[in-house]
């Protein structure tokens, strides 16, 4: 089946697109939302001018679509990036919001496309871990939640880093996917790449309680030796954990037979995107 990825640059839309490319999907396509500021309701906001060294990294087309940045907006801006391609259905990093999926399914629906979530609703320790084995490397480049402090900003997504992230869970409440808006983050490399990419010079810019990473540019960089990473296609004993019934379409109904998530929403974040910037990470 042909999918259309939607695409922020984030690990979890880098994760869901080697999903369907391990259950044997082609993806041919990058769908990226570009707000006209700095606020979605839909989509991840922080260093959308990074995608295009992502798309050439993966050999994908990257297709824009536009938003003010208003719930409705967002949706419009989806269907006029989806409407026409040649593909089948979408694939998301969705795993957790209700909001976001319920949506993006509505768009997808009304287009004939079926909408694919292959994290959704997954235990969140097994989906970084998973993530991790398979070679997907990310930074920090946005903290919205309590908790975190401007130490975060360019901070890798390792090991480490996912044990700091577990405390401030069992203190705040955080989602250690950051599915909640805590945390936004940014791709380096994944098995979907040709190459790993290295920032350009970047500003930390931390205001009160939150703040961002200004990455000025993405290039490629010299592969590391062999054994830092993994590569496509690779069996990992924990991929078999979200295989096949992954990759199931998703409709509303399903998504109310569910229920609602669960998630506590940390402290000092709001639901309301102008106030952040942003909102749920893709």
């Amino acid at each position: 089946m042909r999918l259309a990825s939607l695409y922020s640059g984030g690990k979890d839309s880098s994760f869901s697109l080697y999903l369907a490319e391990q259950q044997g999907h082609e993806v041919p396509y990058l769908v990226n939302i570009v707000p006209e500021g700095r606020a979605s309701w839909l989509f991840h906001t922080p260093n959308l001018g990074a995608v295009p060294a992502m798309a050439e990294a993966m050999g994908k087309e990257l297709v824009i679509g536009r938003s003010t940045g208003e719930e409705g907006s967002d949706m419009e801006g989806l269907r006029g990036a989806l409407d026409g391609l040649d593909v089948d259905g979408v694939v998301s990093g969705v795993s957790w919001s209700d909001y976001q999926w319920e949506r993006m399914n509505a768009v997808c629906g009304s287009l004939g496309l079926r909408f694919f979530a292959p994290m959704w609703r997954k235990d969140q320790d097994l989906l970084m871990e998973t993530m991790l084995e398979s070679g997907v490397e990310a930074v920090i480049v946005g903290c919205f939640a309590e908790g975190f402090d401007e130490s975060w900003l360019g901070r890798p997504i390792d090991a480490g880093c996912v044990e700091d992230l577990r405390r401030l869970r069992s203190e705040y409440g955080v989602s250690i996917m950051g599915e909640g808006g805590e945390y936004e983050s940014m791709t380096l490399h994944s098995p979907s790449f040709r190459h790993r990419l290295r920032m350009g010079p970047a500003e930390r810019v931390w205001k009160r309680n939150s703040g961002t990473l200004e990455v000025s540019s993405l290039a490629p960089q010299a592969d590391r030796p062999s054994g830092s990473g993994r590569a496509p296609g690779l069996n990992l004993p924990s991929l078999s954990a979200l295989a096949t019934t992954d990759m199931e379409e998703h409709d509303i109904a399903a998504a109310a037979s569910i229920g609602r998530s669960s998630m506590t929403i940390p402290k000092r974040m709001s639901r309301d995107p102008a106030a952040t910037g942003m909102h749920i990470a893709l």
